[in-house]
């Protein structure tokens, strides 16, 4: 496998290459050259591994074992995630029924994927500490085979990170102590919780530098951008990114996907050598939505072959990328706002205005991006033609941006990416009311209350408008097919919700929520 930009002026890297160089010189995010599709008799022998056999068994497909050998990589894996207090490392729980009386049978096919299992409590745990194993295998092979003889290898590098919370502690647990790294970690001053600023700050390991910026998390990540785009520096320093501009931070949240898929399959008693395309379908992911990396993994899942029907973009009122997916229109400033400006929102890590990996994602649907429904594209073009055409048009895009603070893409695209994605903003009053909800609607015997923190809650209340429109839906188009006065069975949406952060690192908010009236 090899990697390219998405706007065409680097290609042919290996990955350890996309590794180190994070950011391509050209500006662009390095994606991989093909999308291995998955069949459904490898899907059936999937089900049944770890978590840490099934990442190294799609890790596999994005790097060749040239790189690293099958049982290096399944060594990188299980180090990992050795310190989740799971071994499920992504565990699935279902959501209890806040709507008891009512009897459409999609309230009570609602899941939450719980991704705060790990060392720092938050989903990016998965991938960081996934990362810094991948550093340190590529550095310390490097040094050995520096020491044998061989010149221009990455032996040291700098890594430099923006956080706008949850990153931070994250990187830095998966990167303390690692020899020949030194992280400098830039986070928005007075903008992440008190906890999120604690695991960062208490961590006094010689390689570990805190930044404050005064500003947003948009001004820290403009900073680190250029920093990749100084060609001197970038060289000077070797500098390597820990956000998730950095490819490997991508491949490793697929991983939860597909196991979220196979835990439900086991839920419903269904045998893994008895799956089918149509098994739980129609199935769809909620995702708190940021910075669009998070997203953006399942994309993949599902270009792969990972069966699920849609994926629901859930942000806050900082909602760039809900504008998008409702208009076609990617624009900073919002309708009727004087400026554009970061909203200082009970979600914080999704605070930020320019989603970076949207890029990747854009890219595929100005190509046509392969799958069955969407591959439409211009007549006659070779990939090659296709490929340089969608990565010019980006970079025309991506300037405007720059230039203008907006962008408009035409119907088609939109129409591309909304065969899979739909949208929706939650406001902060929303975001409260679902956390009170559920604590006091949904307390189990011998479990306790059910407490969500604020970016599972705006992706929980998303959840909830997702299936009640799903279900009216599936009830219009089971009149449009009724024969002889009877309807035909309608198809039962199940919606799993991915639960990003510990309530405890947002302890203000959950406690201002539940006690309010």
């Amino acid at each position: 496998m090899k990697y390219r930009s998405t706007r065409g002026g680097d290609a042919g890297l290996s990955f350890e290459q996309a590794l180190f160089s994070g950011l391509s010189p050209d500006g662009g995010l390095y994606i991989p050259d093909t999308i291995p599709a998955v069949s459904l008799e490898t899907l059936r022998r999937w089900s049944s591994l770890s978590f840490a056999a099934l990442a190294a068994e799609i890790f596999r497909l994005y790097i060749d074992a040239s790189e690293i050998p099958d049982a290096d990589l399944l060594d990188i894996t299980t180090r990992s995630y050795a310190a989740f207090d799971t071994d499920l490392v992504t565990p699935l729980v279902k959501l209890p029924s806040t709507r008891p009386d009512n009897a459409d049978p999609e309230w009570d096919r609602l899941y939450l994927l719980e991704l705060f299992h790990g060392p720092t409590f938050a989903f990016k745990d998965v991938a960081l500490q996934t990362l810094g194993n991948f550093f340190e295998y590529f550095l310390v092979r490097n040094a050995q085979r520096t020491a044998a003889g061989a010149q221009g290898l990455t032996t040291k590098i700098t890594v430099v990170g923006a956080t706008s919370g949850d990153t931070g502690s994250a990187a830095i647990y998966g990167l303390r102590g690692k020899k020949n790294v030194e992280l400098f970690m830039l986070h928005p001053e007075g903008r992440i919780s008190p906890v999120q600023y604690q695991q960062m700050a208490t961590v006094t390991d010689a390689n570990i530098h805190n930044i404050s910026i005064t500003g947003t998390f948009d001004d820290c990540q403009e900073v680190v951008k250029g920093l990749f785009l100084d060609p001197e520096f970038r060289q000077q320093y070797a500098l390597a990114a820990v956000n998730s501009i950095n490819w490997a931070r991508i491949l490793a949240q697929m991983t939860y996907y597909f196991s979220a898929f196979f835990q439900l399959l086991r839920l419903h008693n269904i045998a893994g050598d008895q799956l089918t395309a149509e098994s739980l379908a129609p199935l769809q992911f909620v995702v708190p939505t940021g910075n669009f990396g998070d997203i953006l993994a399942g994309y993949y899942a599902v270009r792969m072959g990972l069966p699920a029907a849609q994926l629901v973009v859930a942000t806050n009122t900082n909602d760039i990328l809900h504008r998008f997916f409702q208009t076609g229109v990617y624009a900073k400033k919002a309708p009727g706002a004087a400026d554009a400006q970061v909203k200082h929102t009970l979600s914080p890590a999704m605070d930020i205005l320019v989603s970076s990996n949207f890029e990747r994602l854009l890219w595929y649907l100005l190509r046509g991006d392969g799958r069955a429904a969407a591959s439409s594209t211009a007549g006659g073009e070779t990939d090659t033609e296709r490929d340089a055409r969608a990565s010019a048009t980006l970079a025309e895009l991506m300037a405007s941006l720059r230039e203008t603070g907006a962008f408009t893409v035409p119907e088609g695209v939109l129409a591309r990416a909304r065969e899979l994605f739909d949208s929706c903003a939650i406001n902060n009053a929303r975001t409260s009311q679902t956390i009170r909800t559920y604590y006091h609607a949904g307390a189990q015997p011998g479990v306790g209350h059910m407490i969500l923190d604020p970016h599972t809650a705006v992706g929980v209340a998303a959840a909830h408008d997702s299936v009640q429109s799903a279900i009216l839906d599936a009830k219009d188009a089971q009149v449009d097919t009724m024969t002889d006065a009877e309807a035909a069975p309608r198809a039962v949406m199940t919606t799993v919700c991915l639960s990003t952060a510990s309530p405890g690192k947002f302890a203000d908010a959950v406690c201002d929520a539940v006690n309010s009236d």
